[in-house]
């Protein structure tokens, strides 16, 4: 089943998402619709929160852009409960990022290029992978997420406030998608 994208100013981004154990309700329905939600979006990542649940799942698949980034080619990954780390010789590459949850805007971030990962899949079977290069950004940035932190927090104060009026019209609904949204209305 597709499901709404929760969009920036929905509470639901904002709150640090707990682990999850083998007993998670649902956790098979869910992964499946993130997957369908996310390839129907034309996304090459998407969490849990940005789905309105609050559960450490991520689900990646960017072969898309295999041709670009090698790296890529054929790595779907379910990360349950994903923890990274950053290695010492993590050097910092700015590139730029977008998110399904900000439609529209698209900013550079500047990130490490290798982490160690640690993560259970769907089975619960631990993994342990060093990444590097356009994949350890896309963990990052899903990862992120599961920490109620959006890549635009990774911005200077000059950018975020060139990016003010695009946030303050996502909040209002002010936004064309091409795919479900579910924005925020405080009452």
């Amino acid at each position: 089943m597709i499901l709404p994208i929760y969009l920036y100013g929905h509470p639901v981004l904002r709150k640090v998402s707990p682990d999850i154990t083998p007993d998670f309700p649902g956790l098979h329905d869910l992964v499946e619709n993130m997957k369908a939600t996310m390839y129907a979006s034309d996304g090459i990542g998407i969490a849990a929160p940005q789905v309105g649940v609050n559960a450490r799942i991520v689900y990646i698949d960017a072969s898309v852009l295999a041709d670009t980034f090698p790296e890529l080619a054929d790595r779907k990954y379910v990360l349950i409960n994903p923890r990274i780390e950053v290695l010492e010789d993590g050097e910092k590459v700015s590139r730029e990022e977008g998110c399904l949850s900000l439609p529209g805007i698209h900013e550079p971030v500047s990130r490490v290029e290798k982490i160690r990962i640690n993560y259970v899949d769907e089975q619960f079977k631990p993994h342990e992978e060093v990444v590097s290069g356009y994949l350890a950004r896309v963990m990052q940035h899903e990862c992120d997420h599961l920490d109620a932190v959006l890549f635009i927090d990774h911005l200077s104060p000059i950018r975020k406030q060139l990016i003010r009026n695009k946030l303050n019209n996502i909040i209002k609904g002010k936004v064309n998608c091409d795919y479900r949204t579910k924005g925020y209305k405080s009452k």
